[in-house]
């Protein structure tokens, strides 16, 4: 059975996956990945979680947001309390726990989409920083969340397969979304939303749908989150952190998923690096932000995604440039 062009290529992506699954799991169960750098690459996973799905809201729909870190709140107290309060065997809370995390902040992400996305621009993202502060205010001052001094006791139950597992469910789920009827809708929205109404499509019915299962995944990213912490503090999700967010999502490519992988993947990897400069660290890595903004404004990867094509195109130009003779100079008049 000969397989087509587009199968072949879910097959190399699927196999992929697994390949790098099976090499990092075997380097950790052989201890060659210690456990200071299997928290590090569990950050990493939940951060191309966040990226990706505010990508999704903030580059494929074209809508500023900036109240992520809200959604992340409530789906890391949702499932820390689940865990904490159910009763159930913490093999059987802890998925259970991630599902109401991502249900519950895909409710507060309808209940703020409705007034919200009728605002653009400036307005729309001032008005979801501040539906994030209020969401992280009122955790602080509940009782049954721990208040100001957190919530503490949660059982450690993030691991490699589940975060690895969610994180490719994530991209595969946005990759899906976005190739599909719904998904040109979206970047029609995106591109000029007078001319995509006046087409028929509901803009805020797929407004609503992009920040709904933005705020879904956030929702997972956070009960990771809480689950890998032990114990989590409201102040930790405020506007900083949407902001962290929001710089991955730009530096990879508004619009692009690998992009946004990519971005997560420096910006959680390179602030470890930096860390034996101690006191220039942070310095050293604003400095580089800025320059990768100045010299990629749109980003690694703009809207493109990275391919197999892409890196053939990237390698032929660098053999291209190792090659080329240098051109003779202009006689003189």
């Amino acid at each position: 059975m000969k397989l087509s062009k587009i199968q072949r290529s879910y097959l190399y992506n699927a196999l992929a996956v697994v390949g790098v699954f099976i090499l990092l799991y075997a380097l950790q169960l052989t201890g060659l990945i210690g456990r200071y750098y299997q928290g590090i690459l569990l950050t990493l996973l939940i951060n191309i979680v966040l990226t990706v799905s505010l990508n999704l809201a903030t580059g494929f729909l074209g809508q500023l947001t900036l109240g992520h870190a809200g959604f992340v709140s409530v789906g890391a107290y949702t499932a820390a309390l689940i865990s904490l309060r159910s009763g159930l065997p913490e093999a059987v809370a802890f998925p259970i726990a991630l599902v109401s995390g991502g249900v519950v902040a895909a409710v507060f992400g309808i209940m703020i989409g409705i007034p919200a996305l009728r605002l653009r621009g400036d307005y729309l993202a001032i008005i979801t920083l501040g539906f994030g502060e209020i969401i992280r205010v009122v955790i602080l001052n509940l009782k049954f969340t721990g208040g100001a001094s957190g919530l503490n006791g949660i059982p450690i139950m993030t691991n490699f397969p589940y975060a690895y597992s969610i994180a490719v469910l994530t991209i595969t789920v946005m990759f899906l979304l976005i190739r599909s009827r719904h998904g040109r809708a979206i970047i029609s929205i995106r591109e000029d939303e007078i001319a995509a109404e006046s087409s028929g499509i509901n803009t805020t019915y797929y407004k609503l749908l992009a920040f709904t299962i933005a705020a879904f995944f956030a929702g997972v990213a956070g009960g990771l989150q809480a689950h890998m912490l032990f114990v989590i503090d409201a102040n930790k999700f405020g506007f900083i952190y949407s902001v962290d967010i929001m710089v991955m999502v730009v530096l990879g490519g508004m619009g692009s998923i690998t992009g946004s992988i990519l971005a997560a993947t420096i910006l959680t990897i390179l602030p470890e690096l930096l860390r034996d400069l101690a006191q220039y660290r942070m310095l050293i890595y604003a400095i580089l932000l800025i320059v990768l903004m100045l010299y990629r404004p749109s980003g690694l990867l703009g809207r493109h995604e990275l391919s197999q094509k892409i890196l053939g195109q990237w390698a032929g130009r660098l053999r291209g440039k190792k090659h080329t003779p240098s051109a003779p100079d202009s006689p003189e008049a």
